[in-house]
């Protein structure tokens, strides 16, 4: 039965998507309904289309009590958006419906495993409330929350573990029918964890152990953990909290690490080998991964980030959306990304131009140009080059500029020109090392986003653009000499 907060949200959601027009949002990353949107959730595959949730204030463009909004896929990049599907209207979830994941079951159902966070007075300062996990279950539409709530209660955790910080559990199934869920949580010290829970039925949860924990080396609190096997080896992905950068090697403050190694099963255990930063761009955060049902590991984050996010533009109808989705990899104990391959099927017309000069002037190509695009730009022959930048989402006032410096292995990326008007954080270094004496850089645009995949994916850079669509150009402009490829593809939704 839909209770009156949700049915009140749905109706509020309806009139709002009357009031804007599809070319006002991107035209394959996923948007909320109206409002604000966070973290990504239950992303998942449900009787042949793929769903995804997420974090959802529909009453504003600033973080409220969260509800769950909804929107499903058969391809992962064409949305139709579906009504709310959760609402804070229960005693243990009336601050919010926080992060969580959800899977299909034997019998058909779609189950939810989210976190419900209950307002209490004696919280400490800063805290939301006491954070539990809960369950619903549905049919892809509606969901009905289980009367047995909460099924994971902070206590379980060792002595010493907060009850208000315990959240954003992460749900899969193994062969044998045992469900198992990966919980954020943080020990009184300020050290993050990440708890392992299994259960037979998916409604009696037993804590198995910690997995891994900051150990005052990796920030605080870490959010939206994912856990799962790629190419032989285990990956922990976090979103932590409290981030104080190593010789630059990570973002200060909120920031995402792919954790790759061994597991310990005995001791429920994971064994780290390599880390990195998932996105060295300036909007990515909380990611969520799913098995794609022939065999791909996919994942979606929101591309966003929280010291940004309460710098709303005048006039905006909604705020936040989701990245497009990627293909994750392992090569040379890196996670790889690369756009999913979907994305081939929406490509327009090829436009190619090989060997190309760039020289101590700005340069602009025959149909290389536009907002919706697929682009892959091959540069070489750089001995020469000090500076090579490419302008993106450009006009006379506006631009967002990609500049490959070869001395230094970085492509710098700043938007401080693209129409955010406010004094946040526009600039970012991504490593960018040329291989085999080249430097391949794939953009993939959307009305208003940039990511940026480097080397066939072994770094990303990802950022938000609020440029007006009539800023077009793309211009290369050289400090010095390089020669280049460029393939492009307008993009047809």
């Amino acid at each position: 039965m839909t209770s009156e907060l949700l049915e009140k949200a749905r109706e509020f959601e309806a009139e709002k998507l009357r009031q804007i027009q599809e070319t006002e949002r991107p035209a394959f990353h996923l948007t909320g309904g109206c409002g604000w949107i966070n973290d990504p959730n239950g992303l998942s595959y449900y009787k042949g289309e793929y769903h995804l949730f997420h974090q959802y204030h529909p009453y504003s463009n600033l973080w409220g009590p969260m509800h769950w909004g909804h929107a499903k896929s058969k391809d992962l990049l064409s949305w139709e958006r579906l009504p709310a599907a959760m609402a804070p209207d229960q005693t243990y979830d009336n601050f919010g419906c926080f992060s969580g994941s959800a899977l299909e079951l034997a019998d058909g159902r779609h189950l939810l495993l989210y976190t419900g966070v209950q307002t209490i007075p004696d919280a400490p300062e800063g805290k939301d409330g006491r954070q539990t996990q809960c369950l619903a279950f549905g049919d892809g539409v509606n969901y009905e929350k289980y009367e047995g709530n909460p099924v994971i209660q902070p206590e379980t955790l060792p002595e010493g573990c907060s009850t208000v910080d315990f959240r954003d559990p992460k749900m899969w199934q193994e062969e044998d029918g045992t469900f198992y869920t990966v919980v954020a949580g943080m020990k009184q010290d300020g050290n993050g964890l990440i708890a392992l829970y299994k259960s037979a039925d998916a409604l009696n949860w037993e804590f198995c152990g910690i997995l891994a924990e900051s150990s005052k080396q990796l920030g605080g609190m870490w959010e939206c953990p994912d856990f799962f096997e790629l190419d032989g080896k285990k990956v922990l992905m976090v979103s932590p909290m409290a981030m104080i950068p190593k010789e630059k090697e990570y973002h200060v403050g909120h920031t995402t690490l792919a954790m790759i190694g061994g597991y310990d099963k005995e001791r429920c255990r994971f064994e780290q080998e390599t880390m990195q930063q998932i996105d060295d761009g300036i909007d990515f955060y909380a990611p969520q991964s799913l098995l794609t049902p022939d065999g791909r590991r996919v994942m979606i984050g929101w591309m966003q980030s929280w010291p940004n996010s309460k710098f709303v533009p005048d006039g905006a109808k909604y705020f936040g959306q989701m990245t497009m989705p990627r293909e994750l990899h392992i090569r040379d104990g890196r996670l790889i990304q690369t756009p999913v391959r979907e994305l081939e099927n929406y490509r327009g017309e090829r436009v190619l131009h090989e060997n190309v000069t760039v020289k101590d002037q700005d340069l602009m190509l025959d149909g290389v140009e536009g907002r919706i695009l697929d682009m892959t730009i091959t540069v070489r022959e750089f001995s020469e080059l000090e500076c090579l930048d490419i302008l993106v989402a450009a006009n006379e006032e506006y631009h967002t500029s990609v500049s490959f410096m070869p001395a230094k292995g970085l492509l710098h990326i700043d938007r401080s020109f693209s129409g955010y008007l406010y004094d946040i954080v526009h600039s970012r270094d991504i490593p960018a090392e040329p291989k085999n004496g080249q430097l391949e850089l794939r953009f993939v645009m959307d009305r208003y986003s940039l990511e940026i995949f480097v080397n066939g994916g072994e770094t990303t850079g990802t950022a938000v653009l609020f440029t007006p669509l009539e800023a077009q150009k793309i211009i290369f402009r050289a400090q010095g000499t390089a020669q280049m490829d460029v393939e492009k593809y307008e993009l047809k939704f």
